[in-house]
């Protein structure tokens, strides 16, 4: 084991009380690294403490929005830049799937900070300098693909990037090159395994082990985990990040939840109910502090990603586990005959039939009321059963739509399964 790798390890059996520690000495450092400099945290933090005594005085920082990033000089460019754009090394750029992309530079030294966070990611899935790494992405300004790519070459291991091909062709690639780990969507793993399945390819006999999965829930998901590790053979491991924020989640060891990577971010939890710091298991917004990024820097953001925080669990690592990974996002939340629906419970529900091959939900707002119709390509053409069983776990009568097999689009990126027509109502 390299130092680097005794260092992670030791920081995931720290004490809460040595985590915190270590955590405000790192916050200490980025605001001594990036005030003044940075004009949009100088003056978001013009009346709150540039050195902290503890992590509590935290509490007295104001809140980062994503939308409050976009608009910066040049358009588009973050505007949480702390440095002139010659002293950035790498471009990337948010999907765009829920607002205008943002563009978010990093120098090279952020960079690396990247590489050496993403190490967590496969400690979890035990790769290893003998592993083949599989990218199945395109080419372009996303940032997952980079920061794995780079980090499976810091590691070691022989890449092999998938970009610019069909499904199909990947498929072979993956299969000749004799891959062993893919990196992907949930949604695309489903998406490679009804392909080979339409062209009688068995990738259970493949020599791939694990599948990295990240980008939208579904790797926590077990309905959804399940159906990929039997179709593949191999085992699924849960990622999480954004490109504003980091690589901040890796998968727990039992595969059901995932840990923050907290010796590299802070993490708070604000009650979806209440507003306020959330307690054990409560329903809650994830907020993040980036420790380690000065050229992009985030703090206090609101992810809007929802999650039940665990402090107590007997995981072996440490730090807080969000049993169930992310459930949803808070703009995603429906509240349907005032019942709270996410698109990952339904999801989960679906995933239980193995004969729906894909499906589609769509939110509309009627009479001041959210509303859920839901279409499913169902070899069976029994709707009605989806239906029930719906109605059984969730309490509520959805209605469910049977399409043609292969009507519904097919994603290899983040998907867009929820189609949220509300404010169009």
């Amino acid at each position: 084991m390299d130092a680097k790798a005794q260092q992670r390890r030791e920081a995931e059996q720290w004490s809460r009380e040595q985590l915190e520690r270590h955590q405000c000495a790192k916050l200490n450092w980025l605001l001594s690294e990036i005030l003044p400099s940075n004009t949009f945290y100088a003056n978001k933090l013009a009346h709150a403490p540039h050195k902290l005594a503890s992590l509590e005085s935290l509490a007295s920082f104001p809140f980062t929005f994503k939308d409050e990033l976009i608009g910066g000089d040049p358009p588009d460019v973050a505007a949480n830049r702390t440095y002139p754009l010659e002293d950035y090394v790498r471009f990337h750029r948010t999907s765009g799937t829920r607002g205008r992309p943002l563009v978010v530079l990093d120098t090279a030294d952020d960079w690396q900070w990247w590489i050496d966070t993403w190490q967590f990611v496969y400690d979890a899935a035990d790769v290893g300098p003998a592993d083949r790494v599989f990218l199945a992405f395109s080419f372009g300004p996303f940032i997952g693909f980079w920061s794995a790519h780079d980090a499976a070459v810091a590691r070691g291991c022989l890449v092999i990037p998938g970009g610019g091909m069909s499904t199909i062709q990947r498929i072979d690639l993956l299969r000749s090159s004799r891959a062993t780990v893919v990196c992907c969507t949930p949604s695309y793993a489903l998406r490679m395994a009804e392909v080979a399945e339409e062209q009688e390819v068995d990738l259970r006999a493949s020599d791939v082990r694990a599948l990295i999965v990240a980008g939208e829930p579904g790797g926590s998901v077990p309905a959804v985990r399940q159906r990929i590790e039997t179709a593949w053979g191999a085992r699924v491991v849960d990622h999480s990040g954004a490109t504003e924020v980091g690589p901040w989640g890796y998968a727990s060891a039992n595969d059901e939840g995932l840990h923050v990577i907290e010796s590299e971010f802070i993490a708070e939890f604000l009650s979806v109910e209440t507003g306020q710091p959330a307690g054990e298991g409560e329903l809650s917004e994830l907020l993040l502090t980036s420790l380690g990024r000065r050229g992009c820097p985030v703090i206090r953001y609101r992810t809007g990603d929802l999650v039940r925080p665990q402090w107590n669990h007997d995981q072996p690592s440490r730090f807080v586990l969000l049993p169930g990974g992310v459930l949803g996002r808070t703009d995603d939340m429906m509240i349907i005959r005032g019942v709270n629906i996410f698109p990952s419970a339904v999801e989960q529900i679906l995933r239980g039939f193995p004969e729906v091959v894909e499906y589609r939900m769509t939110a509309r707002r009627e009479h001041e009321m959210d509303s859920l119709t839901i279409e499913v390509e169902d070899r069976l053409e029994q709707p009605e059963r989806i239906a029930e069983e719906l109605q059984l776990r969730l309490g509520l009568r959805v209605d469910v739509v049977s399409v043609p097999l292969g009507s519904l689009p097919r994603y290899e990126a983040k998907s867009r399964r929820f189609v949220d027509l509300r404010d169009e109502s």
